[in-house]
Parts: C-alpha cells; structure tokens; sequence
C-alpha cells in the first residue's frame, strides 16, 4: 500500500454526521462544534467560509471545501453577515442567545434550515473524531481546502446529494462510505494540482528511490528496519538511500519511521481489545517499555493516558 493511500485510512467515518442545509440569504452559520474535519459541498447558491485568521473564501455552486477543526469559523451568504445560528460540539443548533434551534429548523431526513425554498443548498459532512493514523496528513492540509468544481471532475457529489435525504436500512453506513470516498477524491485530486505545494512525502512517492522506500515502510512497520536493510531492498547504497530520502521527505528515513509507527499505535490503542503489549509487537517494538517510552517522548503522554482519552472522547461523540 502507497503512502497516501494508508494516511487516507485513517478519516474513516463511523456514524458521521451529515446535513443538507437549505437557507435564503441573509444566513450565517457560526461553527463551534470543533470537530475535526468537515467537508461541505455547495448544492446551489454562494456560500463563503470565513476562517478567524485568514482570507474568507468563496463558494460556488459545485465546489467543495474541507475545514479542518477544531478552531471555529464561520460560513455564511456573505463575509460581512454576522451569525445568526451557532453549531455547537454534538451539532446542537442554537441561536446567539444560546436558545435550541434544531426542532424549529427540522425540515425533513436530514434535512435543516430556515426556508425549504432557499437558494443555497449545502451538503455538510462532519468527522466527529479524528483519527489519528491521518494526523501527518491532516497537519499538512491548509485550514480551508477549496476544490473549484471546474478543477476536478466526479459523480460523488451528485449522488451524496441524493443519498443524504433518502431513509432507508443501512443508510448511515451507505453515507458513510460516500463520504470517505469523496473526500478521498477530493485530496487526491487537490494534492495533485501543481500549485499547491504538495508535502514531501507525496511527492517523494514518485521518485524512483524514495518511492518504494517508503513503500516498504508502509507496507511492514514491523519489521526491524534499518537503513542498511531499506537501502539494500532499494537497491542503493546506505549512504544515497538516506540523503535523498531526507531531502525529498524532509526527515530520515528511521525518524519517519518511528513517527509512523506511533501514529498506527495511536489509532491501535483506540480498540476496545487492545493491549499495550499488543499494540507495541504490532508496530515493531520488542517491549512494552521500549514502546511506552518511545510514544510519551513523541506524544507527551503514555500509551494508557492516550487510551482513556481515546475512550472517553468515543463515549462523548454522537452518531448522526
């Protein structure tokens, strides 16, 4: 498996949130349900995503724009229109006095809004937790990810529009899934446009050397590797293998292996069954100590204090 296609394992959505909005100007939406990412696809109608910190940006009818949390931002009919709705953690809905809203504003199967004749239909899909395999990828995603509808071409929009409003047995995995592969899509197809900037661990996949380097890495954390042995697996010297690897993946080739074998432990830790003992044989470390020590000097707690907080952050999510 590819490095991109493992970092895109981990945004997998288990009960995930998902709404059509259907709202006639003036609206705005204030978003400060710090969830970790959202993807919002526009129907119809303008729509601006306006960060705290940056440029606001604007949508039109067949963009897509993905949000990584969890600071709050706004998105409205305009960047001047002041919030009148605020969309707190477990999606509640309320007004700037803090009043419920979401029973008023019910207009149907996940459907919501103030107008069901609105002009701006907005397609929102929600990640309430995130996981951790995709935190190197996550990071290197900009606040705001804004896919033009001309830049990109794909039916996965259209039919997450039909499929969000539709109640039938086995629905939430169905919009599940449809999620996960249109926002699989929609980083694929972003982090391939030449000016973006992609991280070096994308570009570095096809280079000749680096690529099944990483590769490798990806496909077997577990095994003992050094640099000698990747090197003599790539068909290169020592030498070259760790030269070009840094220079192309902006770190060595043992470093990026130690932080991607944390990453697969992180989101390992979160299953009910596992064991630290377990979880460190599966990402390569010989003991339950050399692997505790290793995950609190990178993450800055223990494998355990990890675990309950992955715990009791599960038990605080709400499925759509």
């Amino acid at each position: 498996m590819d490095p991109l296609a493992t970092l895109l394992d981990g945004p997998r959505a288990r009960g995930a949130f998902l709404l059509r909005s259907i709202l006639s100007p003036p609206w705005s939406l204030r978003i400060a349900d710090r969830a970790p990412l959202t993807l919002m696809y526009l129907d119809s109608g303008e729509a601006w995503v306006v960060p705290d910190a940056e440029p606001a940006v604007r949508l039109r009818p067949g963009d897509i724009a993905v949000v990584r949390g969890p600071e709050p931002y706004t998105v409205a009919d305009g960047p001047a229109t002041a919030p009148s709705i605020i969309i707190q953690p477990r999606q509640v809905s309320t007004g700037p006095d803090g009043e419920e809203l979401c029973d008023e504003m019910d207009l149907g199967v996940r459907t919501w809004g103030h107008d069901p004749q609105g002009s701006a239909v907005l397609i929102s899909g929600t990640y309430q937790m995130g996981g951790e395999v995709s935190r190197r990828l996550l990071t290197a995603l900009p606040h705001v990810l804004h896919l033009p509808r001309d830049a990109w071409h794909s039916s996965l929009p259209a039919l997450l529009s039909e499929e969000v409003v539709r109640d039938q047995p086995g629905q939430e995995i169905v919009l599940d899934r449809l999620l996960d592969l249109l926002l699989i899509a929609v980083l694929r197809a972003w982090l391939s446009r030449p000016e973006v900037g992609a991280p070096g661990w994308y570009a570095a996949q096809s280079d000749p050397v680096v690529g099944p380097a990483l590769n490798l890495l990806h496909d077997d954390p577990a095994h003992p590797w050094t640099v000698a042995s990747l090197a003599a697996q790539t068909g290169v010297s020592r030498a070259a293998l760790a030269r070009r690897f840094t220079e192309l993946v902006g770190e060595p080739p043992m470093s990026y292996l130690t932080s991607w074998r944390l990453a697969l432990a992180a989101d390992l830790l979160r299953e009910p069954d596992a064991t630290v003992a377990a979880v460190a044989r599966k990402v390569g470390y010989s003991t339950p100590f050399a692997f505790s020590t290793a995950f609190k000097r990178v993450r800055g707690v223990s494998p355990q204090q990890h675990r309950e907080g992955a715990v009791a952050a599960a038990g605080g999510a709400v499925a759509s």
